[in-house]
């Protein structure tokens, strides 16, 4: 499988983002052409290294900010800072440059990655859990879900003989046996998110964070008045 551009967007640049995940990466793409790339795994500092990774491609990329067409960025699952760094900041691009904005899940990104027409994006979700993405043929067949990781590899299983991908790939592969192949993607990369994401309509709507579970994060309680 394959990502390709139209031919009604033979002739559109974009820029995308994604600081979802363990890493941090950014793209320029020109229809199938790849401008500019960048790619950091990372489990931390994404919002520090964002910008200027983001002027570093551009530079590469030799357009101007005002001459993109389309701005993408991954929406989740992800970790909930993560999630908020790369969107917050697109979100103010688009504004700024009142460019549209496509979201893109990072389990999408990773699974159009493969290249396969089946794949399967199992991510560690921590708990003993997993996020999961099934895809055939450049549609998603299961949506981005969370759930025990044991019943991500039974979900797999039952769809049958794929490509696999994510953090929870090999313990997934080692438990599937034969008919699966393990791929060395583990993170989301920009360039398949702008590739994905000039592939989509136009969206009406800002895209919105994809949260799965609530972030482990808790504010504190309001003390009872007394």
């Amino acid at each position: 499988m394959s990502v390709r551009v139209s031919e009604s967007d033979h002739n559109k640049s974009i820029l995308a983002v994604d600081t979802a995940l363990g890493a941090c990466s950014v793209a320029v793409l020109d229809g199938d052409a790849v401008l500019a790339h960048r790619f950091e795994e990372m489990t931390r500092g994404h919002a520090e290294a964002l910008a200027p990774m983001v002027a570093e491609a551009m530079q590469k990329a030799g357009i101007a900010f005002a001459a993109l067409d389309r701005l993408a960025v991954t929406t989740g699952p992800g970790t909930f800072t993560g999630q908020r760094v790369g969107l917050a900041f697109m979100r103010g691009m688009r504004v700024g440059l009142k460019k549209p904005l496509i979201g893109i899940t990072t389990l999408e990104a990773m699974a159009a990655a493969t290249a396969s027409d089946r794949a399967a994006a199992i991510h560690d979700a921590k708990r003993d859990e997993a996020y999961l993405l099934l895809w055939e043929h450049g549609a998603t067949i299961l949506a981005p879900a969370v759930m025990p990781f044991d019943d991500a590899v039974a979900r797999i299983r039952g769809f049958g003989p794929c490509t696999l991908c994510g953090t929870g790939a090999v313990m997934a592969a080692a438990a599937l046996g034969d008919g699966f192949t393990l791929t060395d993607i583990r993170q989301p990369d920009a360039i398949w998110v702008a590739r994905l994401a000039m592939t989509r309509p136009l969206p009406d709507q800002t895209p919105a964070p994809l949260y799965l579970r609530a972030p482990d994060a808790k504010l504190p309680a309001t003390a009872a008045p007394r």
